[in-house]
């Protein structure tokens, strides 16, 4: 298999490593770069200067897209900045690749619908990366939801909390692509994540309102801050999210009339009240192992051509979700997501 990563930062050299620890020798690994930046940054986002990442992980790298697109690759793995996505996408379909596209789909609508009609032509598989619906707190907890233990849902919470020069120690925050309004930056986009969870466990929202903003004094030009409420799903859902605080967390807590789960992702784990005494505890989780499984599960279905378990038309709510909240945020206004 022939496999080209667009972007060899923190998340594109993790998913270079998952693909050689899953594929071996079997694998043909392209990379297109811009800044061709020769440091590897390490699963725990340190910065190791004395090895050369193409050498490690034996990539052949190109400058120019078009000539990488033409080694006609089976997969392009996306990995640049959030503004860039779209663009490469595009590119990537018409030379007839399946698609890895690192969350968020993209940082506006503008293209979606083109891409969409490109993608469903030239009938290519696409993944929008969204490596916490793997994590095994998140599939506990829908388990519940579903088989119906915790009774009907009356509201949900999402808490996730990081400093942010803090987030990527490897590199100056300021210059991070999350910290800049033009590619695409900002808490909301940025951990878009929890807007897909909340999609995936209880529905694509209505309507949806938002509080918050640029509130600390980080040097950045995006909000770091935000306080949401997505109603007109299976329940009402309040996202917390903020880019200015200690200690980190991500916290999703259901409420039922029978009982309340509460998924620590961070800690890996879930606790039901009171239906059950203790937590469930997924002891020694790894955090690379929910990338590992994603990259695995989207080779899968280019192999045998089945349907991903994060297609475009759940990467395209998200980012819905996602651009109703910032617009809320910006206008004060509760803003319609469908």
């Amino acid at each position: 298999m022939r496999i080209l990563i667009a972007g060899l930062g923190a998340v594109g050299q993790r998913h270079a490593r998952n693909l050689r620890t899953l594929c071996g020798d079997d694998l043909d690994l392209l990379a297109y770069r811009r800044r061709g930046l020769r440091h590897v940054v390490t699963d725990q986002l340190a910065r190791d200067d004395t090895q050369d990442v193409e050498a490690v992980l034996r990539i052949r790298a190109f400058t120019d897209l078009d000539a990488a697109l033409a080694m006609k690759p089976d997969a392009v793995f996306i990995c640049t900045p959030s503004s860039q996505h779209l663009e490469i996408a595009m590119r990537a379909v018409r030379a007839g690749a399946h698609l890895f596209i690192e969350k968020p789909l993209a940082h506006a609508m503008d293209g979606v619908q083109e891409l969409t009609h490109g993608v469903r032509t030239r009938a290519r598989l696409v993944l929008v990366a969204s490596q916490w619906r793997f994590h095994p707190s998140v599939l506990e907890l829908r388990a519940l939801i579903s088989s119906g233990a915790l009774g009907p849902l009356q509201h949900a919470e999402f808490d996730y909390s990081e400093f942010f020069p803090d987030w990527h120690p490897y590199e100056d925050y300021r210059t991070s692509y999350a910290a800049r309004a033009a590619l695409g930056g900002g808490v909301v986009l940025t951990q878009i994540h929890d807007y897909d969870l909340a999609c995936w466990l209880f529905g694509e929202p209505a309507t949806v309102r938002a509080t918050g903003g640029r509130l600390s004094e980080l040097e950045i030009d995006v909000e770091d801050t935000v306080d949401a409420l997505l109603e007109g799903g299976a329940c009402p859902v309040r996202v917390r999210q903020t880019f200015a605080g200690r200690p980190p967390r991500r916290l999703i807590t259901v409420h039922g009339a029978l009982a309340t789960a509460t998924a620590d992702l961070m800690r890996a784990h879930v606790v039901v009240e009171p239906a059950r005494a203790q937590a469930r505890a997924f002891t020694g989780y790894e955090r690379n192992t929910m990338f590992l499984d994603e990259v695995r599960h989207f080779l899968d279905c280019v192999t045998h051509g089945t349907p991903t378990d994060v297609p475009l038309e759940d990467g395209i709510r998200a980012l819905r979700t996602a651009l109703a909240v910032k617009r809320s945020l910006n206008t004060g206004h509760a803003v319609n997501v469908r």
